[in-house]
């Protein structure tokens, strides 16, 4: 595990809210594993722009108060609080008070979660402050400890214990929870686009992979993955887009063979999902 302490720009996991326009006093990178990205931040200020990613975000504050607005409303979350953020939702971040605030986030795939479902809707938690009375026995204490590798059989127990977790949590209706995917259909929907996210694929051709049709596919997917196809393609762009620039080369090339129509299209697509530029981005990096 890697810990940076920088006056103006830290390093933080490939993804997310650590990447973010704010005065950072420390940012400490944990093992990941497939799936999961964590880490503990310091922010003062403004920590983040407004933004949306296509992971769960499962973050607990240590110190400070946090505040985030997220669904059309300021949320403000506690040392000892917990908040789950879903995927695609927009949200921002910073400091309530001047002292700035400190916390433990994990960043979890959705379609991790969805597989420890069983083919169920994904669970959203309408409510993104969940008291610690509530989270503390059902999240297991390894995922917080950030200079610990993440096993293979550790990564199980960690995905399952946050989806049941996250369908406790959830205020969806018992109903919509028990509805069974065609994950199947939706898995070759996934891996299609994942595998070559420059590619642009036609509706026909999702329609033809997944022997559905258009307006269930759209709703599934998202039911399965939290976003659509077309921001999934986007997200797995900008992950190809990231490789390419920690590799040394250009953003202008980087941007082309992501997909990305030029450098500006990616930079607008960049800023949309981490709430800074690619510029900034590479500026963070140590």
């Amino acid at each position: 595990m890697r810990e940076i302490q920088r006056k103006r720009w830290g390093r933080s996991a490939d993804r997310l809210e650590g990447q973010c326009q704010a005065p950072v006093d420390r940012i400490r990178i944990g093992h990941g594993s497939i799936g999961i990205e964590r880490l503990e931040a310091r922010f003062v200020g403004e920590a983040f722009s407004p933004h949306r990613h296509d992971t769960y975000a499962i973050g607990v504050t240590q110190s400070g108060v946090q505040t985030f607005r997220y669904r059309g409303a300021r949320r403000v979350c506690l040392p000892g609080q917990c908040h789950v953020l879903h995927p695609d939702e927009i949200h921002d971040g910073s400091a309530g008070t001047v002292e700035g605030f400190s916390y433990w986030i994990v960043y979890i795939d959705p379609s991790l979660i969805q597989q420890a479902l069983g083919g169920k809707a994904l669970p959203f938690v309408s409510d993104p402050i969940v008291e610690g009375r509530v989270f503390r026995g059902a999240l297991p204490r390894a995922l917080w400890r950030l200079e610990e590798p993440i096993e293979d059989v550790a990564r199980i127990e960690i995905v399952t214990a946050v989806a049941d977790f996250l369908n406790r949590a959830s205020t969806l209706s018992a109903q919509k929870r028990s509805r069974s995917l065609h994950l199947a259909s939706l898995m070759r929907v996934h891996d299609l686009i994942a595998a070559d996210p420059a590619r642009r694929l036609s509706i026909a051709v999702l329609e033809g992979v997944s022997g559905l049709d258009r307006w269930t596919l759209a709703r599934q997917f998202r039911a399965a993955f939290g976003t659509c196809p077309s921001h999934f393609r986007t997200m797995r762009q900008l992950d190809e887009a990231r490789r390419i620039i920690r590799g040394g080369r250009p953003l202008a090339e980087a941007a082309l063979d992501a997909g990305f129509a030029d450098q500006s299209h990616m930079s607008r697509m960049f800023k949309r999902a981490y709430g800074l530029t690619p510029g900034k981005w590479v500026a963070a990096l140590v």
